[in-house]
């Protein structure tokens, strides 16, 4: 069976190296928008933005480990349309692309305002986003970041390692409250007030003030105008599905998939990563999880059903986040539940936060800068213990 991956990305990726690993032999086909060989995401807004780094994007493989996969890579080629009765893909330069088996990894399109077109607004989704963010930084002195999530925190710290005047916009309260809950997200609050970083909560962008077609302030929906010379939006991505709205495939927010991550309805196509939206194994319900270790075990997953395997055990929901210095680990999820033990803060670098079902079972974890009791904590969540069985470090 030859097989059509749409999307160079993670999922495509190490779904192409799982089926090479099971003993798939036959042809692969890779389609990548970008023309950058196959490049890991997270470092994006962490690694590739640091004042001390080059700036070169961390690949996903060598050249001879790309070579060793025989795959058909196809860079600089954008998926237009999707035809599954005729297992075509259309790509906008006109080409029709035949397959026998279809994987959709096309991941994210990161979200921007309507005036998000001004010079000196960016958003941080390739590697090209996060080389002109890099080059903006090193001569933007007054930074605005719109978004106080996971993507915002991240290129809020960066700004400041480049000595730019950085103030974050957030329409929520309390950062981060609707992940985390309200007592955890102020203390991500006081993290970005500790490094000199200014914060506007609860309040919204109503347009961004420009001269000569580049930004010169956000003005906020309460009348203030914040100065600016640089702009980041990061107020959260969508599924990149906008190519498959006249295909027939289920799509809400996402393309919908089974337990299997076969489309619904559509047997021989796939979907993998961030653009999956999927029944999940631990929690009997669709959830779209938009983490790299989702995009890699999707990669597992997808590969078993393809080779006739048994499937991988579903793994719970994890994510990282480095902000100031600090790295942040997050698992499962705590949105689902409520926080029932907290020791230290994020401050300090000694914040555990742990969350209860309605059952007193651990839903998730919040760790800083603790990798060992993180393990601990990891498979707490896994086994779903009660949440007064956890054992947490004694700390003078």
């Amino acid at each position: 069976m030859s097989l059509l991956i749409v999307g160079a990305s993670v999922a495509g990726v190490r779904t192409v190296q799982a089926l090479r690993k099971g003993g798939y032999d036959q042809g692969i086909t890779v389609v990548g928008e970008e023309l950058h060989v196959p490049y890991d995401r997270p470092p994006l807004s962490k690694e590739m933005l640091g004042r001390d780094r080059d700036g070169t994007p961390v690949q996903l493989l060598t050249a001879a480990e790309l070579d060793a996969l025989r795959i058909d890579l196809r860079l600089g080629v954008r998926a237009a349309g999707l035809d599954p009765r005729a297992r075509v893909v259309r790509t906008g330069d006109g080409q029709a692309l035949s397959y026998e088996g279809l994987v959709i990894a096309t991941g994210l399109v990161p979200r921007t305002l309507p005036d998000g077109n001004l010079h000196g607004v960016h958003t941080v989704r390739t590697a090209d986003d996060a080389l002109a963010l890099r080059a903006a930084l090193a001569r933007a002195p007054r930074v605005v970041v719109v978004g106080a999530g996971f993507i915002g925190a991240e290129l809020a710290a960066a700004a400041r390692e480049y000595g730019c005047a950085v103030t974050i916009v957030e329409t929520q309260a309390v950062p981060m409250a609707h992940l985390l809950g309200e007592t955890v997200g102020q203390q991500f609050a006081d993290l970005h007030r500790g490094h000199g970083v200014g914060l506007h909560a609860g309040a919204g962008v109503d347009h961004l003030e420009s001269a000569a077609g580049a930004v010169t302030g956000v003005a906020l929906t309460d009348g203030r105008v914040l100065p600016a010379d640089l702009v980041i939006v990061g107020i959260g991505a969508r599924p990149a599905t906008q190519w498959l709205e006249s295909s027939g495939l289920p799509l809400d927010n996402g393309v919908c998939c089974d337990e299997r991550l076969r489309v619904a309805g559509f047997p021989q196509i796939h979907a993998a990563g961030d653009v999956a939206r999927w029944t999940h194994p631990l929690y009997g319900e669709p959830v779209r999880i938009e983490h790299w270790t989702n995009a890699n075990e999707h990669a597992a997953i997808v590969a078993a059903d393809i080779l006739g395997l048994a499937q991988p055990p579903a793994q719970v929901p994890y994510v990282w986040s480095d902000q100031y210095g600090h790295r942040v680990q997050i698992i499962g999820r705590p949105a689902t539940g409520h926080l029932a033990r907290q020791q230290g803060t994020v401050l300090d670098g000694e914040l555990i936060a742990l969350y209860a079902d309605d059952e007193d079972r651990l839903a998730g974890a919040v760790v800083v800068d603790d990798p060992r009791t993180f393990m601990k904590v990891r498979k707490a969540v896994a086994a779903k213990a009660p949440v007064g069985t956890v054992e947490l470090p004694v700390r003078g």
